[in-house]
């Protein structure tokens, strides 16, 4: 089993979870975090340090966002490792808690529609 990074996460990209993982499985796109599902330890760090409250273990995502898991999955090889250092983005605080984000990352890594 793995955690997932969901949709929350697009446009906030806080990255306290990257300081709390002990085996760096989280990788950087330009707007958004995912896991490595490969490197991921199901350790749960993460979760508590997510203020967006993006991080789930894969067998609690709720249903609307089992679609992260192939997201997380199919992203993570294509991105560079995220790294301590990473500041949350000017505009995440506009950002967190707006529903239906997937479709704002057209250009961007984006799923395919928009959506993962």
């Amino acid at each position: 089993m793995t955690h997932v990074v969901a949709e929350q996460c697009v446009r906030c990209k806080f990255a306290e979870c990257v300081t709390y993982c002990p085996v760096a499985c989280f990788r950087e796109g330009d707007t958004f975090l995912v896991i490595d599902p490969e490197e991921c330890i199901d350790c749960g760090n993460c979760v508590e340090a997510c203020p967006a409250d993006a991080i789930y273990p894969e067998d609690e995502l709720p249903p609307e966002l089992r679609p992260a898991l192939e997201w997380n999955a199919r992203l993570a090889p294509l991105l560079p490792l995220a790294t301590a250092d990473l500041r949350p983005l000017a505009e995440a605080d506009a950002w967190l808690g707006r529903p239906d984000k997937w479709g704002t990352l057209a250009g961007e890594q984006a799923p395919a529609a928009g959506r993962p």
